[in-house]
């Protein structure tokens, strides 16, 4: 395009010969490239080679402008219908999800959950007003934009076959309209929401969190760890950031396939990185329980374990689709 301007320019200098001065045939150049025509300030009447020299102009300027504006509008087109064709298939994805996870909130908290489900190899979505751009694009997270109170924005998180779901806005209203409006949609499905203010706990439960956690508690509690049992903050967070092992504390609820079994005959030890620290019954917990120890169906085991390997204790015990 450059080029063309500027052999334009010169060539119509030349053709208009001293009276005709570069604005001139800078100005000839440009509103005969843009097709605007308003008239010719360099006379070519009874000029066949001027003409011509105008008709190559045009012809050179309106493919020049037609490529950069075409590639101008496929740049900020295509990219947004890059990112809309994306997005749609992400929703189909998301709808035949099942056995997943619910994040309502992308703040710190949100994606640190979303960040350790990912490392225990379980399925979830993330819904917020507003997904940041950068975790659409460096996590590659499932995500869902759009209000986590609307009924049909949770209808498109496939909340009826969902497990469990994260009510972590800044906002404890905001977390306690969602639990609400989850628990009514979806009765079974486990609620664990955050709250700020320790006033609104009791509220944001009788709205339907199975749980309500506050960071600032967790906070106080975790600055008292540091400082009266240290080594046992540095065991846990190091067994957290172990990425080899990745051992977790998990829980295992038993069907009816181990009923009347004793913990020998479970044959959790046969597992190399797996290790028994208790099991519920009901209420109760049977710390460190003897192999000869019976287990019936719904107890929940308390294990140590890496995510590979709790898939595989889960197939052994027949318990793996259903707490997959």
């Amino acid at each position: 395009m450059v080029l063309v301007i500027i052999v334009g320019t010169v060539g119509f200098k030349l053709i208009g010969g001293p009276h005709t001065s570069l604005v001139d045939a800078w100005y000839m150049t440009m509103i005969t490239i843009t097709t605007i025509g308003y008239g010719e300030i360099v006379h070519l009447e009874g000029n066949p080679l001027g003409r011509i020299f105008t008709i190559t102009v045009a012809l050179s300027g309106i493919g020049a402008f037609t490529y950069i504006l075409t590639n101008l509008t496929a740049f900020v087109v295509g990219d947004q219908l890059f990112k809309t064709l994306k997005r749609k298939k992400m929703e189909k994805v998301i709808l035949n999800l099942k056995g997943h996870y619910i994040i309502c909130g992308t703040g710190d908290i949100g994606m640190q959950i979303a960040k350790e489900l990912e490392e225990t190899n379980r399925k979830f979505v993330l819904v917020d007003k507003q997904i940041p751009e950068s975790h659409e694009a460096d996590l590659e997270y499932l995500s869902l934009q759009g209000d986590a109170t609307n009924e049909s924005v949770l209808e498109r998180a496939s909340i009826k076959s969902a497990l469990g779901i994260f009510a972590v806005t800044g906002d404890d209203n905001y977390n306690l309209v969602i639990t609400f409006t989850a628990r009514t949609m979806n009765p079974e499905i486990k609620i664990i929401a955050k709250c700020r203010e320790l006033s609104h706990v009791e509220k944001i439960k009788k709205a339907g969190a199975d749980a309500v956690v506050s960071p600032n508690l967790i906070g106080g509690m975790r600055m008292v760890s540091e400082m009266i049992r240290p080594s046992v903050v540095t065991f846990l967070d190091t067994m957290l950031r172990d990425r080899e092992q990745n051992l977790r504390v998990e829980e295992i609820k038993l069907g009816p396939q181990s009923d009347g079994k004793t913990v020998k005959e479970l044959n959790i030890n046969e597992f190399e990185n797996a290790l028994l620290l208790a099991i519920r019954m009901g209420e109760e917990y049977k710390f460190n329980p003897s192999s000869l120890h019976k287990v019936k169906e719904n107890d929940i085991l308390v294990v140590v374990v890496n995510p590979h390997t709790r898939d595989e204790l889960m197939k052994r015990l027949g318990v793996y689709l259903k707490q997959r």
